[in-house]
């Protein structure tokens, strides 16, 4: 049922950004309103999805990097608005802030390793557009950006090797209070 569930998301973002990003001149721009859409349109045939939690962001930024590497665009470029317009959209279909940021960030880090993508960079591109997103949805983004960086550093380490420290120092030089969260994980 969950497998079931997860690949229908992952399956209908995919078909959803990538037709609605075909033809566009303009991708860039145009990126952050077609993952938010799409996600909202998905989630509002069922419920059931949103009461998934972590699974279903992670599932809508899957989808959408498949979607984005489909019509051709660059992944790396559009890796802030892809988080950006997924924790949107699944925030504003009524999932919890928490489930959003953590979903859509770790998969970003996951997708990005598995593309041959800077995953330091994209790291610190999906805990922006995580904040951003929560910023425009009038959430917290001081826990925002606190679980934001728990989860690419989480999974970051769930990759190993190299990736772990190049996501960390990434965050550090890119996110404000990143040093302080990774060392209060330690304690």
């Amino acid at each position: 049922m969950v497998f079931s569930l997860i690949s229908r998301v992952v399956n209908g973002v995919r078909g959803g950004v990538s037709a609605s990003l075909k033809g566009v001149t303009n991708v860039a721009d145009s990126v952050v309103d077609a993952v938010k859409n799409t996600t909202v349109s998905i989630l509002k045939e069922s419920k059931e999805f949103v009461q998934e939690g972590l699974d279903i962001p992670a599932s809508i930024v899957k989808g959408a990097f498949d979607g984005i590497g489909d019509i051709g665009a660059s992944v790396i470029t559009s890796v802030k608005d892809i988080v950006k317009g997924a924790v949107h959209g699944f925030i504003k279909s009524g999932g919890k802030q928490e489930h959003a940021v953590h979903g859509a960030v770790a998969q970003a880090v996951h997708s990005a390793k598995g593309l041959g993508v800077d995953v330091g960079e994209t790291a610190v591109l999906a805990v922006k557009g995580s904040v951003e997103a929560v910023q425009q949805v009038g959430g917290d983004i001081v826990s925002a950006t606190r679980e934001a960086v728990i989860a690419a550093s989480n999974a970051a380490e769930k990759i190993g090797g190299d990736t772990i420290d190049a996501v960390r120092k990434s965050l550090v030089e890119g996110i404000e209070g990143a040093q302080e969260i990774l060392e209060a994980m330690k304690k």
